[in-house]
């Protein structure tokens, strides 16, 4: 992992400024751009989601974040790339997942930014139980998660 890289799996909420801001003082001078996504608890379906229940492997999660955090790195200028997801039970609405990304320009910001979610999507070990009037059911994975990692 790179020094300016976090990756953090947890129950607790997470600060957005607090993110953007260490990922501002990585590089004073030189930061020219700072993406940053919020993925939040939602309806799927119209299924009337009241929650959702986030599990994961431990160990196994972190290691495949850092292997797509790598990728970005790899194929783009970036100074620092954060990576929170949460874990538990989570109301509608709340924040499940931040990817911060800063880089020199915006277009490696951005582009990392894209890349490392889609393939958080795509690859990384978390099961999803909805919670609606009708009970608790696990989400599938869609063909839709699959399709934006296949442009890169």
């Amino acid at each position: 992992m790179k020094t300016n890289d976090l990756i953090l799996v947890q129950e607790a909420d997470f600060d957005i400024n607090q993110h953007y801001q260490t990922l501002l003082k990585i590089n004073p001078a030189g930061t020219g751009a700072a993406v940053l996504f919020v993925g939040l608890v939602r309806d799927l379906d119209n299924a009337k989601v009241e929650a959702m229940e986030l599990e994961h492997y431990p160990g196994m999660t972190e290691t495949c974040l850092q292997n797509i955090v790598d990728k970005a790195h790899q194929r783009w200028a970036i100074e620092g790339i954060h990576v929170v997801h949460r874990v538990g039970k989570l109301l509608r609405h709340d924040q499940i997942v931040l990817v911060g990304v800063t880089s020199s320009h915006r277009s490696d910001a951005f582009a990392a930014c894209e890349f490392v979610m889609d393939y958080l999507k795509q690859d990384a070990p978390f099961w999803k139980a909805e919670f609606t009037e009708h009970g608790k059911h696990w989400v599938e994975a869609k063909e839709s998660d699959q399709q934006p990692s296949k442009r890169w």
